[in-house]
This record gives C-alpha cells, structure tokens and sequence, in this order.
C-alpha cells in the first residue's frame, strides 16, 4: 500500500489516504427504451451490448486490470455489464442500490468508503449521473459518456469537486475486435 503523507499548517506531517483508481463504466447498450414495455429496471443489454461489454472485459483483461471490487448498479443492463467484466477479469461483482439510483459524490465516498484497502475499483451504472460524476471529479463543465465507455480517475480521499485527475476515457468503439 501506497502511505501519501501532508503537511498540516503547524508544521506536522499527517498520513492521509491513499490514490485510488476509479474506473466508472457506463452500461454497455440496451436498445431502444422507448420499445421496451416493461420496468425500465428490467431492460436487459441488446446484443450489441452483450458485445461491447464482453470485448470491455477482454481488453481489460489483456492490460492486466486487477480491481479490488467491481460494483454495479442493481438494473439488469448495468448487472449483465459488470457480469461480463467480472468473468474476463475473473472477479466477483457485487451490487449497490445506490448505483441504481440518482448518484452524486457523496454516494462515491461511501462507496468507496466501504471498501477496506481496495485500490482499483469499478463502479457500473447510468448517465447522466456518471456523466455528471466524471465532470464533477476533475472539475470540467461535462465530460459526455457513451453507453459501454469506461474512464479513469485517480482519486486521493476526501473525494472533492476538481479533486480527481483524469487517466484516460475509452469509448466502446475504441476496442478492436468487433
């Protein structure tokens, strides 16, 4: 583990938390939700979703992504993307109703917050909230993501507005294979 030590205004060194890697990852295509006619929470990834996510999880997988804890919104779309994931990655996922719900930074800190030690995480869900979270994190007016995409902030808690760097954001389309 990674000790970040800072100066305190007397003068004193104090430790404080550790870097860790968020990865949020927008659900991967569900088609239409206009055509669907049942519970929006059931809405399951379409096949090119399917696709898009499975070719996610290879690529991580092939860059040797080792996350601590992959977690996901409580939605089919969001659990069929994080499954997908998970099994290239050979992790287990786990849900969080929060996920699912309208989402902001405090919902991030607790999360995280929660996870003893974990240094890499994915959280999996919707927009516009990861969207909104991603601009929030490295103050930027907005940072649009696709469904499927997936980005990179390093974050040193407290999670604060402007307070994360962003590594890099890889829309669905950017992977080879199709």
């Amino acid at each position: 583990m990674v000790r970040i030590f800072t100066s305190c205004d007397d003068g004193r060194m104090v430790e404080r938390a550790s870097r860790i890697e968020l990865y949020l990852l927008r659900h991967a295509d569900a088609g239409d939700s206009a055509a669907w006619d049942r519970p929006d929470a059931e809405r399951p990834l379409s096949p090119k979703g399917h696709r898009q996510a499975e070719r996610m999880g290879r690529h991580l997988a092939a860059i040797g992504l080792e996350p601590d804890a992959i977690i996901t919104s409580p939605k089919v779309r969001a659990v069929e993307t994080a499954a997908a994931v998970g099994q290239s990655l050979g992790r287990a996922v786990s849900e969080d109703a929060r996920l699912g719900e309208a989402f902001d930074l405090q919902d991030v800190t607790a999360i995280l917050g929660g996870l003893d030690d974990a240094r890499r995480v994915i959280l999996v869900g919707h927009d516009p909230d990861f969207s909104d979270i991603l601009a929030a994190l490295v103050g930027a007016v907005a940072i649009p993501m696709r469904k499927g995409a997936l980005a990179r902030v390093d974050v040193v808690p407290p999670i604060e507005p402007g307070g994360g760097v962003l590594r890099w954001l890889l829309p669905p389309d950017a992977i080879p294979g199709g």
